[in-house]
């Protein structure tokens, strides 16, 4: 479901693009990298962040300096035994650090989770004490990342045609 207001223009796609890559750009750095002046570049900015375009900004941490660099993707398979397992589920899941994203999927299990923990150890931990304790869960898969080949907060910013 798409929460539009209105269609992005190129200059607006183009601020995105630049924010994307670099969420601490100056105004006069943007306004100079998508061609406009420091005034009307700041009030679309200000526009994007209050429809909502523009969620938020973050610094990216390296794992390695909290303790988690493990990666670790878990599927998840819900016992059907409540009419509000999905509920509690979520809520439980969400209340994580541990869990950095989880989502509800089509196929054959329910949820699908990205964990990050300091090593196998401290998943076993995880794994045994927590996530195997979430309510409704019947069963878990897991998947441990050997190698990060690309990951990425951006999204693609596609021009109109």
């Amino acid at each position: 479901m798409t929460k539009r207001s209105r269609e992005l223009n190129t200059i607006d796609r183009n601020i995105l693009r630049v924010l994307q890559r670099n969420g601490r750009c100056t105004y006069a750095e943007l306004s100079r990298q998508v061609g406009l002046s420091a005034t009307p570049c700041m009030e679309r900015v200000k526009k994007l962040e209050k429809d909502n375009v523009i969620q938020g900004y973050s610094a990216i941490i390296n794992p390695e300096y909290l303790d988690a660099a493990l990666v670790v993707f878990v599927q998840i398979r819900l016992l059907r035994s409540a009419q509000d397992i999905f509920e509690e589920f979520r809520s439980a899941a969400a209340a994580l650090p541990e869990v950095q994203e989880c989502y509800l999927v089509s196929g054959n299990f329910d949820y699908l989770i990205k964990a990050r923990v300091a090593d196998m150890n401290a998943y076993r931990k995880f794994y045994g004490e927590t996530l195997l304790t979430l309510p409704g869960v019947q069963e878990c898969t897991s998947y441990v990342v050997m190698e990060q080949v690309k990951e990425t907060l951006e999204i693609p910013v596609h021009y109109n045609r």
